[in-house]
């Protein structure tokens, strides 16, 4: 949470994640939520390279799934 916090500051219009669900185990469906709501009202796009594609397909305006490096 503290790394958000400390993208958003610089009011980017990206911000990359890597992962977030290996990072926040515990609740892994409310760091998705997090992620859609600083979409919306913050108005930042997120990129998301995430391995729980079904997970993370739930919450994205849409994705590109590679398998294997390819597409």
């Amino acid at each position: 949470m503290c790394v958000i916090g400390r993208a958003l500051m610089a009011r980017p219009e990206m911000i990359l994640l890597d992962e977030p669900s290996m990072v926040w185990r515990a609740d892994r469906r409310g760091i998705f939520e997090i992620v859609k709501g600083l979409n919306t009202r913050e108005n930042v796009s997120i990129l998301l390279a995430e391995q729980n594609t079904m997970m993370a397909l739930r919450y994205a305006d849409f994705g590109y799934i590679l398998e294997n490096g390819r597409w």
